[in-house]
């Protein structure tokens, strides 16, 4: 990799003189100070108060027909006072018994509705967005990489309060100073500024600060808002204690003595926020809890690799974007992995006591770590260096363990100290950016049946980004290191794990140690494209692995071991057309190696998506990808060739703009040689039966056969055999989602999922010639030599399931005082497992829904104090 390395930073040095320092004229809004009282928020135009600035229109539309004029005009005015900014805008409408008044939860984003976007720091790469809907729903983003990231998660305090009158509709807005950041050595601020309109029934977008589509970039196109003097930045000072009540239920069971059937628990804690300085804020929270987050959505996992599942807890989704270090993009395998992956902070134990209930022995577990504190500082300073640093501390956590009688403990997770840090600076009239990271996980691990975990995993990171030709074109630049220590049972574990299998026999490049007690490893990625608004985007990426690369700590790996190389264009026309109002085309092509030099894979798609004139909208796509060179297919056993396979994907939606909106969606995959195949049929149907409900309905099936799925190992005659089966699966789940706002501060959310999935294990065979150009002479099904004497009735007995589970959330929110919530929450789940295989839908729900729930009660109250 260093001579991939060496040209990387060649190319930067020439870029960078390519770049342009261009700032073309800007649209420019005046505004003044309030001198006497200032405007009371409640929807209405306070004349005596607003009339002491102009209103500012000229809004041009955006989309669907660039540049032209909108369908409605849209003016505002800007005040301010020591404190607060305030915001009148008039959207106009002649036709206002037809304004959409769509409700939602915070950040819906439904229906008609004004945003304005604040560059406070006035760096033309970041802003802050406050949208309001019609009906009165606030939405909120942290704008970052110019447009690139739209951050939802950040919440701040802010007043709306909206009216619709004879001539369309009025949004009134106060911010507060302490919700932005800007600087504090100006007697005269200049700030970015926008502000954008959607139309909801014609979906049309039109803007203050007019640019076309074809350009790239979003923050530095914004207008300036001019004329605030003489105001101080206001350092945010909150804290938000909570008390909280919970109650557990569920079937007892007579024989465990950890098994009481309901369990009352009763808990306290603190988050807060304080303002280091005007540019950073450091977030704290003192034994979090997070009943009410949405339970993970089911899964039956046949891989040997770990499931990615998203982060909903408040306190690491908030601002997570400056803390994120993701390797490479791209919808593939590789576009997980990240230096940092905040679910490994307060995961489930990663231990779990050996017992059998059948001897009379039973264990209870905590279901995840406990997080005794947590801190974050993030922020920005008005010469733009980017910070981003988070520090963790959980608990030791033990097991309570009954053998024979005789209780004890046993420690299942040590004590773990987790920090991140992350930086990066915009130089070059935001032109480049630079940046690196530095993750560290310390466990203090006493027992000896702990030592199959890394005491000790740090992992650095820099990264570069560098824009040229008016930010059409970028070359990106990333490289990481990671550092492992602990144990030889440790390192014997990672060398052994799915994510690199060094054991394998014909591993030629690599070597299995079992005395080692670290390891080190490096990745990286290297790309270029044009991208932006352009109607022609390409892009061309190679990223990589090395095969001691480890991040699992306290990041996120998929596998190493492996280079992937990427092209993608695509082409759009983003103005309406015939029937068309708008419509792209890509094209992809992709190739993968180990570190050995063996190509792994190949293949290509070709895609497209389309919205017609009637809002209706189509895509599609086929895949082709030539025979795989896997080298984890045997876990553990040598490389093993599978066959190609095609495949494609249609769906089609109906407007959404409509009360009942239907989307449908299908495809089938089809392994070549009679390999596998794997259909799938999906449809999302949402009701509004009026602006306040919104119903969700989301059935999705597959039906899915393969003729090589793992079963295990088995020696014979002092070799290791491989034991694959043919798989018949058949997957299905229901999910259904209620979303009622009675008013933009109380809502209603119902969640809900029953999930089977039935596998029948047949055909048992073993791998024979793992690289035969035949897929048929790569196995044989003489399975006479196993120890078991039919060996299909053993998978019949030991493999074939049907999985039954259901997950609800029911979760009342009202914010009774801004920042201040209450949250009645009602969560219930079933499991339950079944060996016959064999999918009966009607029975397999039956026997779901007869099974007995495990329910939980909560009741959490905070109170949040501001300065």
């Amino acid at each position: 990799m260093k001579p991939l390395i060496i040209i990387s930073i060649c190319i930067f040095i020439n870029l960078s003189v390519l770049a342009q320092d261009t700032k073309p004229t800007k649209k420019v809004y005046n505004t003044q100070r309030i001198q006497n009282e200032p405007p009371r928020i409640d929807g209405l135009i306070d004349k005596d108060v607003w009339d002491i600035v102009e209103w500012s229109d000229g809004f041009i539309q955006r989309s669907p027909n660039d540049g032209q004029a909108p369908s409605q005009k849209t003016a505002f005015k800007v005040l301010y006072d020591d404190e607060n900014l305030y915001i009148l805008i008039r959207a106009f409408d002649t036709e206002p018994d037809k304004i959409v008044q769509r409700m939602s939860r915070r950040d819906g984003f439904d229906g008609d509705w004004v945003e304005v976007n604040i560059d406070s720091y006035n760096d033309d790469r970041t802003a802050f967005s406050f949208t309001a809907s019609v009906s009165g729903v606030k939405s909120d983003e942290y704008i970052s990489n110019d447009g690139d990231r739209w951050d939802s998660t950040w919440d701040p305090i802010w007043y709306l309060k909206t009216s619709i009158d004879e001539e369309g509709w009025i949004a009134e807005m106060k911010i507060p100073f302490t919700q932005l950041r800007f600087s504090n050595h100006r007697e005269f601020q200049v700030w970015g500024f926008q502000i954008n309109r959607r139309f909801f029934r014609n979906e049309e977008r039109s803007h203050w600060a007019y640019f076309s589509q074809d350009e790239s970039g979003w923050v530095r196109h914004f207008g300036e808002l001019q004329g605030i003097k003489n105001i101080k930045p206001k350092r945010q000072l909150e804290v938000s204690p909570y008390i909280l009540g919970k109650t557990e239920s569920y079937t007892k069971d007579e024989d465990n003595p950890y098994s009481e059937g309901f369990e009352p628990s009763f808990g306290a804690g603190l988050d807060g926020k304080i303002g280091i300085t005007n540019d950073f804020t450091l977030n704290f929270t003192i034994n979090p809890d997070f009943g009410q987050v949405e339970a993970d959505p089911s899964e039956v996992n046949l891989t040997a690799f770990e499931s990615y599942f998203e982060e909903k807890r408040p306190f690491f989704i908030e601002s997570r974007d400056i803390t994120n270090f993701q390797i490479s993009g791209g919808g593939n395998s590789f576009a997980r992995d990240n230096l940092f992956y905040s679910r490994r902070i307060g995961r489930s134990p990663q231990y779990y006591p050996d017992v059998d209930s059948d001897n009379d022995e039973y264990t209870d577990v905590p279901d995840n770590t406990t997080i005794l504190g947590a801190m974050k500082l993030t922020g920005k300073t008005r010469d733009g260096l980017s910070i981003g640093i988070i520090e963790s501390l959980t608990a030791e956590e033990k097991a309570d363990v009954s053998r024979q009688g005789v209780e004890n403990t046993e420690v299942v997770e040590p004590m773990t100290n987790y920090f991140v840090a992350r930086a990066q600076k915009d130089l070059n009239n935001n032109n480049t950016i630079v940046g690196g990271m530095f993750t560290s996980t310390n466990r203090f691990i006493n027992d000896d049946h702990l030592d199959f975990l890394n005491t000790d995993a740090y992992t650095g990171g820099v990264d570069l980004m560098q824009y040229w030709n008016d930010k059409k074109h970028y070359f990106k630049f990333n490289y990481a290191i990671s550092h492992i220590k602990g144990d030889s049972a440790a390192m014997i574990a990672q060398q052994e794990s799915s994510r690199r299998y060094f054991q394998r026999p014909d591993h030629d490049y690599k070597t299995f140690d079992s005395t080692r007690t670290s390891m080190t490893g490096h990745a990286g990625t290297v790309q270029v494209g044009k991208n932006g608004s352009s109607k022609l985007r390409w892009v061309f990426w190679t990223t990589w692995r090395s095969p001691e690369f480890e991040t699992n700590d306290i990041g996120f790996l998929t596998r190493g071991d492996a280079i992937f190389q990427v092209f993608w264009a695509g082409y759009r026309w983003t103005e309406p057309f015939s029937i068309f109002r708008q419509m792209q085309v890509n094209l992809n092509q992709w190739s993968g190696w180990d570190f050995g030099g063996n190509n792994n894979f190949y293949g290509g798609n070709i895609n497209t998506w389309m919205q017609f004139k009637n809002h209706w909208s189509f895509n599609a796509g086929t895949n082709l990808d030539g025979s795989n060179i896997s080298n984890t297919m045997l876990r553990g056993g040598p490389s093993f060739k599978t066959p190609g396979s095609f495949n494609y994907w249609v769906s089609m939606g109906t407007d959404n703009r409509k009360k009942i909106q239907i989307r449908a969606n299908t495809g089938t995959n089809w392994g070549f040689e009679n390999s596998s195949k794997n259909s799938w049929y999906g449809i999302d149907i949402t009701y509004r039966p009026f602006d306040a409900l919104r119903i969700t309905f989301s059935p999705d099936y597959s039906i899915s056969e393969r003729e090589l799925q793992y079963v295990e190992s088995e020696e014979f005659i002092g070799e290791d055999r491989y034991v694959f089966a043919k798989l018949d699966r058949i997957i299905t789940d229901f999910t259904l989602r209620l979303d009622y706002t009675i008013t933009p501060e109380l809502t209603v959310q119902y969640y809900g999922s029953p999930f089977i999935c039935a596998g029948d294990y047949s055909d048992p065979k073993y791998i024979t010639d793992p690289l035969a150009s035949k897929f048929e002479d790569r196995f044989s099904r003489d399975m006479t030599w196993s120890q078991e004497s039919d060996y299909q009735n053993y998978i019949d007995d030991n493999y074939d399931f049907n999985f039954r589970q259901f997950r609800s959330n029911l979760v009342v929110r009202w914010e009774y005082r801004p920042g201040s919530l209450l949250y009645l929450v009602w969560t219930q789940s079933k499991t339950g497992v079944a060996s016959t295989g064999n999918f009966t839908m009607m029975d397999d729900f039956d026997a779901l829904f007869n099974l007995h729930p495990y329910n939980v009660f909560l009741v959490k109250l905070s109170f949040r104090i501001a300065n």
